[in-house]
């Protein structure tokens, strides 16, 4: 594939997260970014939530594909609710040499930019303004998921998450991820999933939004991939192509219908 980005619709967690390994293996020579979306549910677990992992026998049996990813931080349940996309840079891109919380900057900003101009009240929150949330509005029991708790340059509307960010340091490059909202997610499906209990997901509910609840419709998937698309970009230096089109591939167009949507809304084009 000759485009730099892409969009690939997936069965299960595990094709994103080895998708993110393989980038890393070696060095990374040029900015990259592919965007994801969820055929079925499916449970990403931070590094270093090991404990967590006796939940596979609850998951395989719910049915619900389980993975793991390099990047730390907390349990994310993918889904036709989200949006996701991985930034992968060269350890001399700009956003990488400025450290962590700094790679995260541009990143959130650029989230938060598309969604104030599809109508929702976004904000990325300052290191500050991240400080002040987990000092105040910290809650211990929802820890192990990663909407259940605000870090630096993360989206919120009000106080509610709807972008969570993690990212991946090696001597090979930098990989940045970030999951936005569209529709309500299945908070209940991931407590059960992870053996959480069932009040957790009333907590989850309450503490993060989507793009469904504060327009009361559901963006299509392909409008917010194109905005997001110039605005990140334009945040790590990759140039626009002379075309404006969505590349996707054959197989992800043949094997998930929700693709017309694609092709009805948006510029698009197989590969």
């Amino acid at each position: 594939m000759s485009e730099l980005i892409a969009i690939s619709s997936i069965a299960s967690p595990e094709e994103e997260q080895d998708w993110n390994r393989r980038q890393l293996s070696s060095e990374v020579v040029e900015p990259s970014m592919r965007f994801w979306t969820y055929q079925s549910p499916g449970v990403v677990l931070g590094c270093s939530q090991r404990g967590l992992l006796s939940a596979v026998g609850a998951a395989q049996r719910a049915g619900i594909p389980l993975a793991g990813r390099q990047a730390g931080g907390g349990a994310v349940l993918t889904g036709a609710w989200m949006l996701s996309v991985s930034i992968v840079l060269p350890v001399s891109h700009p956003l990488a040499l400025g450290g962590t919380v700094a790679g995260y900057r541009r990143i959130g900003e650029g989230f938060a930019s598309v969604l104030r101009d599809s109508g929702v009240d976004a904000h990325a929150l300052t290191p500050a303004e991240a400080r002040t949330a987990q000092q105040d509005d910290a809650c211990p029991d929802l820890q192990w998921a990663c909407y259940g708790g605000l870090s630096p340059w993360e989206v919120v509307v009000g106080k509610r998450k709807i972008v969570g960010l993690a990212q991946v340091r090696r001597r090979t490059g930098v990989l940045v991820a970030a999951g936005l909202l569209v529709g309500r997610p299945d908070w209940a499906m991931l407590c059960d999933a992870v053996g959480k209990p069932g009040g957790h997901a009333a907590m989850l509910a309450q503490r993060t939004s989507s793009c469904e609840e504060e327009l009361g419709w559901q963006p299509p998937l392909a409008d917010l991939a194109l905005a997001l698309r110039r605005q990140l970009r334009e945040a790590i230096h990759l140039p626009l192509p002379a075309d404006n089109r969505i590349f996707v591939s054959r197989n992800d167009y043949a094997r998930d219908a929700r693709w017309a949507e694609l092709f009805a809304s948006a510029e698009a084009c197989t590969d």
